[in-house]
């Protein structure tokens, strides 16, 4: 096991509640959540490789998933095991239905509470302006000592088309409005009112805004807003319906030389059709915080263009956002040993 930490000074006839981390990716989730239940003698957290999982996730009481896939097989060994957490929202490794079976509970954190989705909607701003500027040509520039170079573009008037309203769209939205671009949007169900909440940093009468997207649309309505869009930004979670959307069809709707940017779900990409639009130039840049087969291969022919800008898996992974989820997990782990309700986390079953 990677990790076991040993808890000193415990009473040995008291019940420890047991925390597991799974697979070594995303290392300050656990590294955080340890320093924050140090003061708790009576809540062990450890991590283990994701090979070893089915082999210890009998022994623990909460388990937080990451990257781990939890099918039948290994939940059915998982025999104390009270909740199955992300750390963060994503839920599509773990099979629910057989989670229910199991009498495990699922949850993930909501991303409005964290921080978590304001530092996803920052990468995506990062990502679209780096491929506007030019960002590995810009680079090139640099170690040839060319002053001047690359020319690159402006998000001043340009539409971008947010894929998937939900939280990190909506933060996403807040935060590219003062760049006087137009934003048009797809959700699956718009609420009747069209007031979004909006914190004290974007003042504005009543505490609403009203005009944060200039164009509403459905989810049928993608390969229209697709046509639109100078920039295309993909929120979306990923499920059955969503795994690979972002396929021909739509990449060919999209405007000649309009840029892609993904900052939700590796699996909602078709690699080849991404490939293919990228040597044909219809694509004009690919900025992604997630692949399609992570950790991401370094020899991969995708990162031969220079309009195409890769981050490891990181849109969500700041001192912010982690220290407020570690702090979430922690005091679930508290909850569950108390035998108290579990706050501030969203239960899927």
């Amino acid at each position: 096991m990677s990790s076991m930490a040993e808890k000193k000074d415990v009473d040995k006839d008291k019940p420890i509640t047991r925390v597991l981390f799974c697979g070594p990716h995303f290392p300050a989730s656990q590294i955080y959540t340890r320093e924050y239940l140090e003061k708790y003698p009576f809540i062990q957290v450890d991590d283990v490789p994701l090979k070893q999982v089915p082999d210890h996730i009998g022994n623990y009481d909460l388990c937080v998933s990451k990257n781990m896939l939890f099918d039948s097989n290994v939940l059915s060994r998982a025999k104390q095991l009270k909740l199955i957490m992300q750390f963060g929202v994503g839920l599509e490794g773990i099979d629910i239905d057989a989670a229910t079976k199991h009498g495990i509970k699922v949850a993930r954190i909501p991303g409005d509470a964290t921080g978590n989705a304001a530092s996803c909607a920052e990468m995506a701003i990062y990502l679209t302006l780096g491929l506007l500027r030019k960002q590995n040509e810009m680079q090139i520039s640099v170690q040839q000592k060319m002053l001047g170079e690359p020319i690159g573009e402006t998000l001043l008037g340009k539409t971008v088309f947010i894929m998937g309203f939900g939280n990190i769209g909506i933060d996403l939205a807040k935060r590219l409005k003062p760049f006087d671009v137009k934003i048009i949007a797809t959700k699956r169900s718009w609420p009747s009112n069209s007031e979004v909440l909006i914190p004290k940093a974007f003042p504005t009468q009543n505490g609403v805004l009203d005009d944060l997207v200039d164009e509403k649309g459905s989810h049928g309505d993608i390969y229209e807003f697709a046509s639109k869009a100078d920039i295309v930004v993909c929120c979306l979670s990923m499920n059955k319906e969503t795994v690979g959307i972002l396929n021909k069809p739509f990449l060919s709707s999209m405007k000649k030389g309009a840029l892609l940017v993904n900052i939700a779900r590796g699996g909602l990409l078709d690699y080849e059709a991404v490939v293919q639009h990228l040597e044909s130039g219809h694509l004009g840049g690919l900025g992604i915080d997630v692949a399609w087969k992570e950790p991401f291969d370094p020899n991969d022919p995708v990162l031969k263009f220079k309009n195409v800008i890769l981050t490891p898996h990181v849109a969500g992974v700041t001192e912010h956002s982690y220290r407020s989820m570690a702090k979430v997990i922690g005091d679930v782990a508290l909850q569950l040993h108390a035998g108290k309700p579990l706050k501030g986390i969203e239960l899927v079953n």
